[in-house]
């Protein structure tokens, strides 16, 4: 079968040994609304504050961030399957600032993977995916330190980023953001952290 995203550049292509070649493509807010607006719908991206949008709402959320310099969305894809919606933010920039002192070369995560499918949950998948976007974001951006900030109530995200090797931060309350163009309702997350040393060592 043939690849859709294959045309498409890559800001990052890697293939891990017994789970195939994954490549981390710029989203295009308007060709992959139907696959995004199809995950951030269902019940268990309810974290992800989506649910109960039209797939043109969607779109015009990440138009929006297409036009930002500090806010970038990206779909990961495995084998020519789109598996995970990436975010990555400059933490100054975004609310959690307010919460954590931001360091030289730290960048913030959000990722949302998709449902797993009629073959049900794979293990490994879940690491092998975090395996490449860490390698993407760390030294594929010359960038020293991830931050993410999962909602407390959130506990699978909250474990898989540990078991990456993670490090718990502060519970923490990231104010309410109410603009024109952007609405965050007030969120109580748990921050975690992870140094590219502890990453890539050596």
């Amino acid at each position: 079968m043939s690849d859709p995203y294959e045309a498409r550049a890559a800001v990052h292509e890697q293939r891990l040994d017994g789970f195939g070649s994954v490549r981390v493509l710029p989203l295009d807010p308007e060709a992959d609304a139907e696959v995004v607006h199809r995950w951030v719908s269902e019940e268990r991206a309810v974290f992800w504050g989506m649910n109960g949008l039209g797939r043109e709402q969607v779109a015009e959320i990440y138009a929006h961030m297409a036009a930002l310099a500090t806010h970038h969305a990206f779909l990961v894809v495995r084998d020519g399957d789109p598996v995970a919606l990436l975010q990555t933010y400059e933490p100054q920039a975004d609310r959690v600032s307010e919460c954590y002192e931001v360091r030289e070369g730290d960048i913030g995560v959000h990722l949302l993977l998709a449902p797993a499918g009629e073959a049900g949950a794979r293990s490994g998948w879940s690491g092998s995916l975090l395996t490449a976007v860490t390698a993407y974001v760390l030294p594929g951006l010359g960038r020293r330190r991830i931050v993410v900030d999962p909602d407390v109530r959130n506990e699978k995200a909250i474990a898989r980023f540990l078991r990456q090797g993670f490090e718990a931060g502060p519970v923490v309350v990231l104010p309410e953001i109410d603009l024109p163009d952007v609405h965050l309702p007030e969120k109580t997350a748990q921050l975690a952290f992870l140094d590219r040393t502890v990453a890539f060592p050596g």
